[in-house]
């Protein structure tokens, strides 16, 4: 992955990306990274299917007997929710995942959150206390527009109004935001004529379009579903024919940190 985003944004037409700290390629991810001045980095808050920057036993609250975050947002949510201990703990990854980025030297261009979690209201609340603190002048808020299909009607609709209320917490906090996100029903299956469809429906002022590329097909092992087409994505973000299209549209190219003012 950390190749493909560095192929897209040297050939291709991606302008940022975010960074899981924790992660075991992030050493990697940061050099590329410092070697693009261009490429905005932000942070991939993981509170959920990932391992905690700080040691587990202090986050037993959070992770399991494995010592990892579990796969399953809403149980983790729950668990947020009911235990005033793993509120606490939470808000202490919080911070530590924001020091890791720091640590780095990068500037940090936004917050995003594995599978989203970062909608979550409790993590909403922490991140907005630190964001003078740490610098966050931007959040991302993944509110699609049209139905996602592949998800529950309860699950789309707890996104839908957690997005809603993320939006309204950053627009009275001083904090940025895009208006419009696509990438959520299509997920690992966008190739070049969804990236068309996705250029037609820009109608707002500041869009985002999410993808996962990889820099090559699926083998047996990797962690990735099979069905999961980050090739394909990587191939639409290079095709210079979605060059042309951005051109013909008058789109800006930006990222969470030049977005604004427009």
């Amino acid at each position: 992955m950390n190749e493909a985003v560095e192929r897209a944004h040297t050939h291709g037409i991606v302008t940022c990306t975010s960074l899981m700290v924790g992660a075991a390629a992030a050493a990697d991810a940061v050099d590329r990274a410092r070697r693009l001045p261009r490429l905005a980095v932000g942070l991939h808050l993981t509170l959920v299917d990932g391992m905690p920057t700080l040691p587990p036993e202090r986050v037993q609250a959070l992770v399991g007997d494995d010592g990892r975050f579990p796969a399953d947002p809403y149980r983790q949510g729950v668990r947020i929710f009911c235990s005033a201990a793993a509120r606490s703990q939470l808000a202490a990854e919080i911070r530590a995942q924001l020091d890791a980025f720091r640590a780095t030297g990068l500037s940090l261009d936004h917050v995003d959150g594995h599978h989203h979690f970062h909608l979550h209201p409790v993590v909403q609340r922490v991140l907005i206390r630190l964001a003078a603190e740490y610098g966050i002048r931007a959040v991302r808020v993944p509110r699609e527009a049209i139905k996602i299909a592949s998800k529950p009607p309860l699950e789309r609709w707890t996104m839908a109004v957690a997005a809603s209320h993320l939006h309204r917490r950053l627009g009275r906090a001083g904090i940025a935001a895009n208006d419009a996100f696509f990438g959520l029903s299509e997920s690992g299956q966008t190739p070049l004529q969804s990236f068309f469809a996705s250029l037609s429906r820009l109608a707002a002022r500041v869009n985002e379009i999410c993808l996962h590329p990889v820099s090559r097909r699926w083998q047996p092992g990797d962690p990735w579903s099979a069905n999961y087409d980050g090739f394909g994505e990587l191939q639409a973000l290079l095709d210079p024919a979605l060059h042309a299209a951005v051109a013909r549209l008058g789109i800006r190219l930006a990222t969470f940190a030049t977005a604004w003012p427009l």
